[in-house]
């Protein structure tokens, strides 16, 4: 599965929404693209698509950034990528469908695309933050 750095960065930075707290004060660009060496410009561009999408809410102003527009329970995987790379997640270009017999392996990789659309349609925005998050432990 190929991932493009605009999808990858649009996770890292729901990811980074998904870790405040509901009432915390809108998150601006300057802190995400700090925290996670994403190019300012180049993610104003990806909340803007993002925010198309409906997966974040942004506020103007001095006191101006953005939030998840949703729950991260309710954001999946496979939303993110979407809004970024287009609704046909399971393209792939093989190579190898002009070579005679190579039609043998298609039910394969229809299988691989759909456990990987499986895997990306479970995996929450929620279950992310929780595995990003230092957990204390106590003895």
């Amino acid at each position: 599965m190929k991932v493009s750095a605009k999808a990858e960065y649009a996770c890292l930075a729901l990811l980074a929404l998904a870790r405040q707290a509901p009432e915390s004060p809108p998150m601006r660009i300057r802190e995400i693209s700090e925290e996670f060496e994403i190019p300012e410009r180049y993610l104003v561009q990806i909340l803007l698509r993002l925010k198309g999408a409906g997966l974040v809410t942004s506020r103007r102003g001095a006191s101006g950034g953005y939030h998840l527009a949703r729950p991260a329970a309710a954001i999946s995987m496979a939303q993110i990528l979407e809004a970024i790379d287009g609704p046909d997640l399971s393209a792939r270009a093989s190579g190898l469908a002009s070579r005679p017999g190579a039609a043998i392996l298609d039910p394969v990789w229809d299988e691989v695309r759909g456990a990987e659309r499986t895997v990306l349609e479970r995996t929450t925005l929620a279950q992310l933050a929780d595995r990003a998050s230092p957990h204390d432990w106590s003895i």
